[in-house]
């Protein structure tokens, strides 16, 4: 089982070792601190979806989109939405479940292919933020900076994208010692370039195969790697800084968290995040009546078919106990 945060204590960092005591290597390709190349690779893994992101408009407008291509983007968009939700965040971060060896791969490997880091990485920065929400220590609070307006603009562009090129990174040992110590997930985890290339090059491939032409693998490349990189990186951050900042709060819980309703179906489920951070190993986090989860319905399935088991659904109790005594008096 995955280490709940809350257990996660403010000792020195321990290293970790094989069974022979000798010191294991790095989670991640640059280790523990991000250096001028990872830097440098950060920055193009996001300007250029971006980029394409913005050219998305003007280019449908003029040339149109294929099925193919909004097929493909929708595909990948989904796979690696889910491989981040269910995968990084609910089993890797929290242990919302247990998931047979085939899955837990499977998991891995998807969500490294939404291409937001490396595995190990992305778990110890999101068991960190936990430990401290919206507190001195958190990654990306967007209150890092105070409460006044300006101060929160400035909040919500660092916990957005900002952060990410902080020099103080979390400790991988500290944070995630159960992934470092695991050697299928640690090589998953510095495999990132690998998984990245994949999952750029599989659309065009496909686009290429299905109409036969450059001209698809390049439309395919575009819609299906690109565009879609941009619009899961953007989503995937709201959920740091937009359900950070706004949002209802109907659940106790001692930071800002909130519910954003319009990102849920994009974000597969995170932006309710209110509850998320009230009871932070909950297989689901849409709790209440009309409240779109797609991850949790994955995990369902996942469970009916004897992938995953004990699975940490929330009880009408716990839900209850968890709620603000208004919001309990209003339901």
């Amino acid at each position: 089982m995955t280490p709940s945060p809350d257990l996660i204590d403010d000792a020195p960092d321990a290293s970790s070792s094989d069974s022979t005591g000798a010191p294991l290597p790095s989670a991640t390709l640059g280790g523990e601190q991000k250096r001028s190349l990872e830097q440098l690779a950060l920055l193009l893994f996001i300007t250029v979806p971006f980029l394409a992101l913005v050219a998305a408009v003007p280019l449908a407008w003029g040339w149109g989109v294929s099925w193919l291509d909004l097929g493909l983007m929708v595909f990948f968009y989904y796979l690696g939405c889910h491989g981040i939700t269910i995968g990084f965040h609910r089993y890797f971060t929290h242990g919302s479940f247990k998931a047979k060896r085939p899955l837990r791969i499977a998991l891995a490997v998807a969500g490294s292919m939404a291409v937001e880091g490396p595995l190990v990485r992305w778990v110890a920065d999101h068991r960190k933020h936990h430990k401290f929400s919206d507190a001195e220590g958190d990654p990306h609070s967007p209150w890092r900076f105070g409460e006044t307006l300006p101060a929160l603009m400035k909040g919500l562009w660092w916990a957005h994208i900002a952060w990410m090129f902080d020099e103080e990174q979390t400790s991988q040992e500290k944070y995630a010692p159960d992934l470092v110590n695991d050697p299928a997930i640690r090589a998953i985890s510095r495999q990132f370039i690998f998984w990245t290339m994949l999952s750029l090059a599989l659309p065009a491939l496909i686009g290429g195969l299905a109409t036969m032409s450059w001209w698809g693998a390049f439309t395919g490349f575009f819609w299906g790697s690109l565009v879609r990189v941009a619009l899961l990186h953007h989503v995937t951050w709201s959920i740091n800084s937009i359900c950070h900042a706004v949002g209802k709060r109907p659940f106790k819980s001692r930071d800002k968290s909130g519910n954003v309703w319009w990102l849920a179906v994009l974000s597969c489920g995170e932006s309710w995040h209110n509850l998320h951070h009230a009871d932070p190993t909950s297989a689901r986090h849409g709790v209440m009546r009309g409240q779109v989860d797609s991850s949790a319905r994955l995990i369902r399935w996942f469970e009916q078919l004897g992938w995953a088991h004990d699975v940490r659904w929330p009880s009408k109790e716990r839900i209850a106990s968890r709620r603000k005594p208004q919001a309990a008096d209003a339901a």
